[in-house]
């Protein structure tokens, strides 16, 4: 019982049997208000956007620069999530990314799936992670603002301000039902939209990029967490923007951060160059590609040399767009000194290149699905 963190514990549970019992009997009592649909809508975008964008990509990862009011806004709305102030939760999400499927991991997906859900803040495991974690965000004035007033942010815009709302919009009914759907119902749902995450993204999905670890791909994730759910790629490389990297896969966050740089409240945004991910994709396939050959030997005799020879060409085509595109950041971040006539016969290099390199990755995924069906 000494174990037990009681505060989440009463809080997780109280609001998750609320939600289970409050809100089908105010519903049964008042009937459906769609304006209470919308609430729930708004204050669910809000603080789930706020933990995507704001507590993981911006603070914990850096991977753009915000203006103060997307910042504040990240802050405020964050804090509604009710998951710890963003000093906290960043400290506990960098110290996953180190420590990932090990001990020291938080949210150790290898002590089990309930632990890595939910279990881990129930239970005390050793002493909290230290705010030695993110000693550069505690320069970060208005982040230290939030972790200061953290619980009094939650309630007031977690709880109070749908409630206020409420009220304004259709009296005490209205605000007792904005109050259990917009806020104590939603908090259940982005609370478990984020856990999903370090439950569901390191137990089931693919792996296309890494199987250094256990954090997978999972399209149906990616529906429910404004695209978060393209894990793997995500812990391959953590520094990038965006989780959805593909143009087609689902990253509400990614477009979010893509308008706000357009409106030019955001920044710097980092990427990883096509040519490396590719390069991530090939090499993982082919490790998993030689394994399957390995236990079907007639296979291998017969497309090892397809997969060899595609391999090549995708490595030439690879070395080659890597050697121009240093050349180009050389000449963009003014290191060395070149003609217009130059940079526009670079910049036609690489666009040519790029497509080598597609059409390359193109005939190595071919080869790849050949080989795939004579070992099904």
């Amino acid at each position: 019982m000494k174990n037990i963190h009681w505060l989440n514990t009463v809080f997780l549970f109280g609001t998750f049997l609320t939600t289970l019992i409050g809100v089908p009997a105010y519903l049964w009592h008042f009937g459906f208000d769609p304006f209470q649909l919308v609430l729930f809508l708004f204050f669910f975008i809000a603080t789930g956007l706020s933990i995507t964008l704001g507590y993981h990509r911006l603070f914990s990862h850096l991977t753009f620069q915000a203006a103060t009011p997307v910042r504040l806004f990240t802050l405020l709305f964050g804090a509604a999530a009710f998951e710890d102030s963003a000093l906290r939760w960043c400290a506990d999400h960098r110290r996953h990314h180190k420590h990932v499927d090990h001990d020291d991991d938080p949210y150790d997906i290898n002590k089990g799936f309930w632990h890595a859900h939910i279990g881990w803040l129930l239970f005390r495991h050793g002493p909290d992670t230290p705010l030695t974690w993110v000693r550069d965000l505690q320069k970060d004035r208005l982040a230290c603002w939030q972790h200061r007033y953290y619980l009094a942010l939650a309630l007031g815009v977690g709880f109070v301000l749908p409630t206020l709302i409420g009220f304004l919009w259709g009296g005490w009914v209205s605000a007792l039902g904005a109050f259990l759907i917009a806020g104590v119902a939603r908090v259940v749902f982005v609370h478990h939209m984020t856990f999903c995450i370090n439950s569901l993204c390191h137990w089931t999905g693919k792996r296309p990029y890494s199987t250094k670890c256990s954090a997978r791909d999972s399209f149906l994730m990616a529906l429910f967490t404004f695209g978060e759910g393209y894990h793997n790629y995500h812990h391959e490389f953590q520094h990038d923007y965006r989780n959805g990297v593909k143009p087609w896969q689902w990253d509400p966050t990614k477009w979010t951060i893509r308008i706000l740089q357009a409106t030019g409240l955001v920044r710097n945004l980092r990427t990883v160059p096509r040519a490396k991910i590719l390069q991530a994709e090939v090499t993982e396939q082919r490790r998993q590609l030689a394994a399957k050959l390995e236990s079907h030997p007639a296979a291998g005799g017969a497309f090892s040399g397809m997969l060899d020879s595609a391999h090549a060409a995708f490595d030439h085509a690879l070395e080659k767009w890597m050697n121009l595109h240093t050349e180009w950041q050389k000449l963009r971040d003014r290191q060395v000194e070149a003609s217009r006539a130059y940079r526009a016969n670079l910049q036609r290099q690489l666009r040519e290149t790029g497509r080598q390199l597609s059409e390359t990755f193109r005939q190595w995924k071919h080869a790849c699905s050949m080989i795939e069906s004579a070992c099904a």
